[in-house]
């Protein structure tokens, strides 16, 4: 870790970035880390996480402390994204040379979990049980003053248990051990860019209202907590992390039920699960961090308190992490939440052949299942940081318990 100190920049705080040096984090980046120090309500300092990368206002793999405002584009568009995981008894070389009307026993597992679990833009045909969006119309008192996104609790009942999109996945993993188990990335779905977006842009009109000294092109505007929007920012935000955590333990029920169903019938196998990890990366919450009570933002960053478990995930075909906590106050208790893009997904589709990266996930013995292939290039592991030296970048943050390597992966 080293630390920009406030005279280099001028900012009213330092930032400590989880990296050896400033090279290693891209110009864009650090602007708007900059741009994150010169706030005047940052409690301490700006954090960055080892996988730390431009995003929208704030960098991705950034963490904040906020002192009475909370600020929409520094949680993101997709509240509630994060991970779950759960470990099986089951070890991959108990499956490997079992072959069925559909291919090899993993080939089979990818292709019904794509077939059961709508990806991409796809949704339920049909309204689904969610526990989340019923007790939210029972409190509609709490939602119906932005009557602008109500219509998106409805319309959540299609969409809970479906993985979406982009660096989204479900995988089937094995650990050091061969022991199999599965792995989800997804989040809220539209709801959390529609509740960002709106409040977004609340904030701009009332920090243009209040003659914020926030530059509008810094897209930080934000909005004091003890304000009406406030409230109701924080009211959409928790709908969001609620429903998100819902939809990725929806998506593992089934998943759990297929694999469970598929190794019964052709290896003769009683499956059963251990602990489930399931946890958010996107989101902000209240805590106390040397002896104030601040809004903690982690856009692209987890949660990682002493002996609290979490995942990070790497890249497609590469390895992931279940770890512990460490507890770190420098970063506020947070973690990395991935391996951190190195090509945007433009530049990845310009660098990297789509049969380049199948070639390669072959190689390494790893299952796609994915509907249209044309794109797959954006989220090769080619694309992201190395996890490892992510991983080594972070020490002092987390201490691993489990790698896990790809076996099979459902993509949108």
């Amino acid at each position: 870790m080293f630390v920009i100190d406030n005279s280099k920049f001028h900012t009213k705080v330092p930032i400590k970035i989880w990296l050896e040096n400033q090279a290693q984090i891209e110009e864009s980046c650090l602007t708007q880390a900059v741009h994150l120090a010169e706030l005047p309500f940052i409690h301490k300092w700006v954090s960055l996480m080892p996988d730390t990368h431009t995003g929208k206002g704030m960098p991705i793999g950034g963490v904040i402390a906020a002192k009475g405002v909370i600020i929409p584009n520094a949680v993101g568009v997709d509240i509630g994204c994060g991970m779950i995981f759960t470990p099986m008894n089951i070890r991959l070389e108990q499956l490997q040379g079992i072959m069925t009307g559909n291919g090899s026993l993993v080939q089979l597992l990818i292709g019904d979990i794509l077939r059961n679990v709508p990806v991409g833009f796809n949704r339920h045909k049909k309204q689904q049980e969610s526990a989340v969006l019923d007790r939210a119309k029972e409190q509609m008192e709490l939602y119906e003053a932005n009557q602008a996104l109500v219509p998106l609790i409805e319309d959540g009942y299609f969409q809970v248990g479906t993985l979406g999109g982009g660096n989204h996945f479900i995988e089937l993993q094995a650990d050091e051990d061969g022991y199999l188990g599965i792995m989800i990335h997804s989040g809220s779905r539209h709801m959390g860019k529609a509740v960002c977006d709106f409040f977004h842009n609340e904030a701009r009109r009332l920090n243009t209202k209040w003659y914020s000294q926030v530059p509008d092109d810094y897209r930080l505007a934000f909005l004091p907590t003890d304000t009406e929007e406030g409230k109701q920012y924080i009211r959409w935000m928790k709908l969001a992390l609620d429903y998100a955590f819902e939809n990725r333990q929806r998506m593992m029920e089934r998943v759990m039920e297929l694999v469970e169903k598929h190794i019964r019938k052709y290896a003769g196998l009683d499956t059963e699960f251990g602990e489930t990890i399931n946890c958010h990366h996107n989101y902000a919450a209240i805590e106390n961090h040397y002896g104030e009570n601040v809004w903690v933002h982690r856009k692209g960053a987890t949660r990682a308190q002493k002996g609290e478990k979490a995942v990070i995930p790497g890249a497609m075909g590469s390895f992931s992490y279940v770890v512990e906590g460490l507890g770190n106050p420098e970063a506020f208790c947070s973690s990395s939440h991935g391996a951190g893009r190195a090509y945007s997904r433009k530049g990845a589709m310009e660098t990297f052949s789509v049969e380049q990266v199948i070639l390669d996930l072959r190689e390494r013995q790893v299952v796609l299942g994915k509907q249209k292939k044309n794109d797959v290039a954006e989220e090769c592991r080619f694309a992201y940081k190395d996890i490892d030296a992510v991983m080594e970048q972070q020490k002092d943050l987390v201490k691993p318990i489990r790698k896990l390597r790809t076996v099979g992966v459902v993509k949108g």
